[in-house]
């Protein structure tokens, strides 16, 4: 688990990434049930508006999050499927990277596919789901 911190979210310019990795950190910590955007703040290290002025709302972040998870497995099917000739085979390295991607990034798989959670109106999220 990657943990942020105050050097290295805010100053170093990169204040949106640092809020979803916080926000990974929070959901795989106390799932979501128990997720605010203000312990997100909190362990990135910024004050408690920060993640309302870049994303608006829980939901910006959550559907956010989920853009950036959706993206992340594309590349990742993408270089699994890379060179396998046989359309079984590929199928099957698709499958093992989707399983893999599930285990090693639930903070990003809890949210990928809740509508309930997420903005799932918003054409980059459906480019996003639809790549993958």
């Amino acid at each position: 688990m990657v943990t942020v911190s105050s050097s290295a979210t805010y100053h170093h310019g990169d204040l949106p990434n640092a809020l979803r990795a916080a926000a990974v950190e929070v959901i795989n910590d106390v799932g979501l049930g128990a997720f605010s955007l203000r312990e997100v703040a909190r362990r990135a290290g910024v004050s408690h508006a920060a993640p309302a002025h870049h994303f608006g709302d829980t939901k910006g972040l959550v559907t956010s999050l989920a853009i950036e998870g959706f993206e992340t497995l594309t590349l990742l099917m993408l270089a699994a499927e890379a060179g396998i000739d046989s359309a079984e085979e590929r199928l099957a390295a698709i499958g093992r990277v989707y399983v893999e991607f599930g285990v090693e990034n639930p903070g990003h798989a809890a949210v990928m596919f809740r509508s309930d959670l997420i903005r799932d109106e918003l054409p980059e999220l459906r480019a996003a789901g639809l790549a993958a």
